[in-house]
């Protein structure tokens, strides 16, 4: 008996007949087990709608509000078809493209399967929610305004105007009840310690009215980026001035000039600034006054320029110093430049002057050393009597001029008359040194 089974062991064909009973028995297991009725529950299974963009550009209506974004289904079929799946392969579909009208509504979904799956011997036997919820919107547009802020540091000596942005008007287009409490655009840029002209492309913020964060969900923009542009001008600081011209006796040595505001802060560009270290506000004659004028002068400013001080108007103060005033009686009064064949007959006998100085040399002043002179080149041959200003020399005194009382010109009477040839021939004093 032993003898026999150590053949049977070594023989080859029964171990050819051992291993097709083993592999028909796996193939038997295997065909059995495949075939086997299986069930899987899927969650997180994505929701997806099909026909948005003809809903919308037919209709103008758009998808909002949708209660869920995943759904839990429940298969059965062969094991081999149910365990080759997973919830990122299948999806709840919804054909929205026959919605006609805005209206909140529910919908059923199908579960489709991917290509080439036998889904012939597949069933869903739970859904769960059954019904998808949303909300049919109409779809409108709204143009809010850029708003932003800059938050970094301006270099000392600069200064920054108001920022710019590119565009400064966003579209956006969607659900009405999305864009309804959407206000305006933010934007918030910044560098540090910056001395020139800024500028950054950057993205926004939605705003409500109120000042919090709106969502963006279901919106579409005109632009995802906007350029912000913070301008920055060089500063600089520019004395006022007067342009005095002097006289009657008053140089710029013994005059004393007050000025309020004396400087203004300027912003601009730094080329435009480097020429300008003064603005003279107006020319003063020394004449015009005895001992102090006091008046008012717009500041005048380049229309490229910005005014930081903000002051539009100088006060201006002038006073003589050191210097007094006196009274003189003038009798040696005569004229120059008389047209040919014109004679010219002074009426004005005498006229009183007021002379300014140092006292010394007014102390020293005989009403000898006055002369007043009228020039009549601009009477051409005029007739009549007229009344032309004349100058006031004070012969032998530099340091000692006149001044006209409240701003008056001295002026005397003139007679002109058409000279007989006797007459034609005048003598014309030539004209006189200060």
């Amino acid at each position: 008996m032993k003898t026999m089974l150590n053949k049977l062991y070594n023989s080859k064909a029964f171990w050819v007949i051992v291993s097709l009973i083993c592999s028909l028995t796996i193939w038997v297991y295997v065909a059995s087990v495949e075939t086997e009725e299986f069930k899987q529950t899927f969650r997180g299974v994505r929701v997806q709608l099909v026909g948005e963009d003809l809903l919308r550009d037919s209709r103008n209506l758009v998808i909002t509000d949708m209660d869920t974004s995943t759904v839990t289904v429940e298969v059965v079929g062969p094991r081999r078809i149910v365990g080759s799946l997973d919830s990122d392969t299948i999806s709840a579909q919804i054909d929205v493209s026959k919605l006609s009208r805005a209206a909140y509504t529910s919908q059923q979904y199908s579960v489709i399967f991917p290509d080439g799956t036998d889904t012939g011997n597949l069933t869903v036997t739970r859904k769960t929610p059954e019904t998808i919820n949303f909300m049919v919107s109409a779809q409108t547009t709204k143009s809010i305004q850029v708003r932003g802020s800059f938050d970094g540091s301006i270099a000392e000596g600069y200064t920054a105007e108001n920022v710019v942005f590119e565009p400064s008007v966003i579209t956006l287009s969607g659900p009405e009840a999305y864009l309804r409490n959407i206000e305006y655009a933010w934007v918030s840029f910044g560098k540090e310690n910056i001395d020139s002209t800024y500028e950054v492309e950057t993205g926004y913020t939605l705003m409500t009215a109120d000042n919090t964060p709106a969502s963006t969900t279901g919106i579409k923009f005109s632009t995802d980026v906007v350029t912000a542009t913070l301008p920055i001008l060089t500063l600089k600081e520019i004395n006022l001035g007067v342009n005095l011209i002097e006289g009657g006796g008053a140089t710029a040595e013994n005059t004393k000039v007050t000025i309020e505001p004396a400087s203004i802060s300027l912003a601009g560009d730094s080329k435009l600034l480097a020429g300008i270290n003064k603005i003279t506000l107006s020319s003063i004659d020394l004449t015009d006054f005895t001992t102090s004028f006091s008046d008012t002068y717009m500041i005048p400013i380049d229309n490229e320029l910005r005014n930081i001080t903000g002051a539009t108007e100088a006060k201006v103060t002038v006073e003589i110093v050191g210097l007094e005033t006196k009274s003189f009686k003038v009798t040696n009064i005569s004229c120059i430049n008389v047209t040919e064949g014109v004679s010219a007959r002074i009426l004005t006998e005498s006229l009183v002057v007021t002379l300014r100085g140092n006292p010394e040399s007014l102390a020293a002043l005989k009403d000898e050393n006055i002369r007043a002179v009228a020039d009549l080149a601009d009477m051409n041959e005029s007739v009549g009597t007229y009344t032309p200003k004349v100058r006031i020399y004070v012969d032998g005194f530099t340091d000692v001029g006149a001044i006209r009382t409240g701003g008056n010109d001295y002026t005397v009477y003139v007679q002109l008359e058409k000279a007989s040839e006797a007459e034609k021939t005048v003598e014309v004093p030539e004209t006189p040194e200060d």
